[in-house]
């Protein structure tokens, strides 16, 4: 049955609409206007939301799990769970993300990752965020910026390697993270551009030459920035110079207050602005279940409060990322819509996808959030 939804107003994000209706049809939005101005079909079911905004479904480029399930384990019941999970924080759409493991068990998690994705485009149910393409996040990183990535466990960058988990993911590959300084990146940065493979640079020690460079080969993104690479120098901009003053990058952070300090959030965001930045959860299973031992990939987590631990370094988070919306808010003074904008409209973009993805127009998925003012998810829409 058509469904329409009214509340107070409406981001598309590139516009407001005052006094909002959706009329929402067969998983897409079939009609978007001011009320009074969009016919309604005789019996069709209506939500109201007064005071509430209407949002586009949020949407996590960069995440392992949650809900005491790892991406990379082939536990249908789990990642349910874990979908769920994503769904009532107003999380719509994911990437799931891999991490360093060796290369036959990532092999198999690319081909159980991509059996997902595949299952969601001929049907997704509703109240479960969608799995819209695969994230890997290594094995070509660099040793000396490994997080908590398994340093024996990485490769050097590699063509063929390449094509051998682009097989695996059956196409459903659409973001790779690796380090540009090392020797084979530019080449392994062609093919998988090539392939319409997003590349996003992190987990490295890249000066400020070899980011230009990767730029010039097909890069267009970076991971968690400040994160797991060399610092910005007055004197050495790299990487992180690079990702602040290239307009050609897109640039992710994780905004929960520990992994970047508040004032770093501001200072990111006047420098990127708000066209190229993204907000990321780098969540892991132990989203969501308190404290105590968790797996990420081939590792396990100590989980304290808000930290996840490995060796006393940070791995991972259990942020949601309507909180972080909120903390961007908080942090740097953002209003709702922008602050939204980077965890729905701006992953979109950056990864390229067909269609309305991210927006609230006609023909889009209807995908969509009520949410309070000030962020806080009332209810989500979504599903086919």
């Amino acid at each position: 049955m058509p469904l329409a939804i009214s509340a107070d107003r409406l981001f598309t994000p590139e516009q407001e609409i005052p006094h909002p209706i959706v009329v929402i049809s067969e998983g897409r939005i079939a009609a978007i206007g001011r009320r009074g101005e969009v016919a309604l079909p005789g019996g069709i079911e209506r939500r109201d939301f007064p005071g509430a905004v209407l949002l586009p479904g949020l949407f996590d480029v960069h995440i392992h799990g949650g809900a005491g399930h790892d991406l990379m384990q082939p536990d249908a019941a789990g990642r349910e769970r874990f979908e769920r999970h994503l769904f009532r924080q107003g999380v719509t759409a994911y990437l799931p993300t891999t991490m360093t493991a060796p290369v036959e068990p990532t092999l198999r998690a690319l081909d159980h990752l991509a059996g997902a994705v595949e299952a969601a485009v001929e049907h997704h149910p509703s109240g479960r965020a969608r799995p819209l393409g695969i994230h890997m996040e290594g094995p070509f990183i660099s040793p000396a910026k490994p997080g908590v990535q398994p340093v024996e466990m990485m490769q050097p960058p590699s063509a063929p390697l390449f094509e051998r988990f682009w097989e695996a993911s059956r196409g459903r590959m659409r973001l790779i993270t690796l380090a540009p300084e090392l020797s084979g990146a530019e080449a392994l940065i062609a093919a998988a551009a090539a392939r319409g493979v997003t590349v996003s640079l992190g987990h490295c020690d890249a000066d400020y030459d070899s980011v230009q460079r990767a730029i010039a080969a097909g890069a267009r993104h970076v991971t968690h920035a400040f994160n797991a690479m060399r610092p910005l120098d007055h004197r050495a901009p790299g990487i992180v110079g690079a990702a602040l003053g290239d307009d050609r990058l897109y640039a992710e952070i994780i905004a929960d207050g520990l992994h970047l300090h508040p004032a770093v959030v501001r200072i990111f965001l006047r420098a990127k602005g708000v066209e190229r930045a993204v907000l990321v959860t780098d969540a892991i299973s132990a989203t969501g279940q308190g404290d105590g031992r968790f797996r990420l990939g081939p590792i396990e987590v100590q989980v304290e409060g808000e930290r996840c631990l490995y060796n006393g370094h940070l791995a991972g988070s259990v942020l949601a990322l309507d909180r972080a919306v909120r903390n961007v808010i908080e942090f740097a003074g953002l209003d709702l819509n922008l602050a939204w904008r980077l965890a729905s409209f701006n992953p979109a973009r950056m990864l390229n996808l067909p269609g309305e993805r991210g927006r609230l127009v006609s023909g889009a998925p209807a995908e969509l959030v009520a949410a309070t003012p000030a962020g806080h998810v009332l209810e989500v829409f979504g599903g086919s």
